[in-house]
């Protein structure tokens, strides 16, 4: 099983990886079906359903998808012209992507919330439909946005196009088990064989190239947020907080007043700061989804900024032991907050961190594979209840104690020899077990939980 490190993480737009960045790629692979097609479609239409259609305004599903049928992508994606362009396709009721003719789109009849059952394939899903010069349907396809910006036809979702079919890598493993006995064969680190395989894809350079950009958009996410204040989007008129925060911590550095458990008022405002940006529809790293975007920086930065003989050069180590635990919780579980709760999303970032913090600290393959479960462990059952929709309650603040989690899980795993009594491959099941058994309104409808019991404006 191979998943690149530049699938788990992927430059990309807020509030939601899932319900922005996955149908922004939706409508883009569209357009790509219409060039190819031998027909002349002159419209196209939308229909959303499940966690799309209950939380779309709130995570501007809306807005991607229609966005995405203009040609927008998110690791492309520019502010400033999308705006231009939602305006005048509101003007214009019709969407120009290039290499196509204009398309008859108007955001009002044309974009269609489907609050019924959702879709049998991911509570995720969505039509999309091309039309004639009468209106009629003359083709269409089902996509399944399954989280972290990962998306599927219904074809694909069926046949099982998810799973790895690339070339062969030096260690292929599909679970915490096979990775550790692969390490010692080996004699490697996770992070050297994850190299490996990467390296096996493509080249050593680009990886290189390509791991420093993830951390410079992470850091550069970090640094705006923590300069940003203001009110936050969507209705609720959550105040930015990283702001504040972080110029309160600097303001009392030198003042021997700081109590020592003020560091994870650092790992806090760090993760705030960007699911602060993420709330602001600015630009964000996948980690491995937009909701839970701030843990994995965080820690990141808390080791590059506050741990002593930190190096910079143990950033590609941290992000490649990250991404192959990340790996394998998506191969056997989920990382999809519509389909497993949070648990799934902050519970998976948390153990990503954890574990790439404990092996750039230098901790051995089975104390990595120890500090990644004793996050996800202590993730799960959590809900995906956000406040109206918005990507804000309690998912920024959330982000803050998965990252405190995370640090405190490397800590406790580097105190011991990598022996523990509940492996990761048993708390990633337990993961799944328990999305499956979770009740549908605790994942990602703003159905249940928090949702329904705070008020919404």
């Amino acid at each position: 099983m191979f998943l690149s490190v530049f699938d788990m993480f992927k430059v990309g737009v807020g509030p939601s990886s899932s319900h922005t960045m996955g149908p922004m790629v939706a409508g883009a692979r569209f357009l790509d079906m219409l060039r190819a097609a031998p027909f002349k479609a002159h419209g196209v239409r939308a229909s959303l359903h499940g966690s799309l259609a209950f939380t779309g305004v709130g995570h501007a599903t809306d807005r991607a998808t229609i966005l995405g049928l203009a040609g927008f992508l998110p690791d492309s994606y520019d502010h400033d012209k999308a705006e231009a362009a939602m305006a005048q396709i509101t003007a214009d009721k019709q969407v120009t992507p290039e290499g196509l003719p204009a398309l008859k789109f108007d955001p009002k009849t044309d974009l269609h919330f489907d609050f019924g059952p959702a879709l049998e394939g991911h509570a995720n899903g969505m039509i999309l439909m091309a039309t004639d010069a009468q209106g009629d349907v003359i083709a269409q396809e089902t996509y399944y946005s399954i989280g972290g910006g990962f998306v599927l036809t219904e074809a694909e979702l069926t046949s099982g196009a998810d799973t790895d079919e690339g070339d062969p890598v030096p260690y292929p493993f599909k679970s915490a088990a096979e990775m550790l006995e692969m390490a010692r064969i080996s004699g490697k680190s996770i992070a050297q064989m994850k190299r490996a395989n990467e390296i096996a894809r493509g080249c050593e350079e680009s990886l290189a190239k390509g791991t420093a950009r993830l951390w410079e958009v992470m850091n550069g996410c970090i640094e705006r947020g923590l300069v940003t204040d203001g009110i936050l989007p969507g209705g609720l008129n959550v105040r930015r907080r990283a702001k504040g925060i972080h110029d309160a911590l600097i303001a009392e550095r030198g003042m021997n007043l700081t109590a020592p458990h003020t560091i994870n008022d650092w790992m806090s405002v760090y993760a705030m700061a960007v699911n602060e940006e993420n709330a602001a529809g600015g630009q964000v790293v996948t980690a491995p989804t937009n909701g839970a975007a701030g843990t994995l920086p965080a820690v990141l930065r808390y080791y590059l900024d506050h741990v002593p003989g930190a190096a910079p050069s143990h950033i590609e180590d941290f992000l490649l032991t990250a991404a192959a635990i990340g790996g394998l919780v998506k191969f056997n579980a989920s990382i999809s907050g519509a389909e497993a709760g949070c648990q799934a999303e902050v519970g998976s970032a948390s153990a990503m961190a954890a574990a790439g913090l404990c092996a750039v600290m230098g901790g051995t393959p089975e104390q990595v594979e120890n500090a990644a479960e004793i996050a996800l462990e202590h993730h799960l059952g959590m809900t995906c209840d956000p406040v109206k929709g918005l990507v804000q309650v309690p998912c920024i603040e959330r982000n803050g104690l998965a990252a405190i989690k995370a640090v405190s899980a490397a800590s406790l795993a580097l105190r011991g020899d990598g022996e523990h009594f509940v492996p990761l491959d048993a708390a990633i099941e337990t993961m799944r077990q328990t999305g499956h058994d979770m009740h549908e309104k605790y994942k990602e409808t703003s159905l249940g939980g928090l949702a329904v019991n705070v008020p919404n404006c």
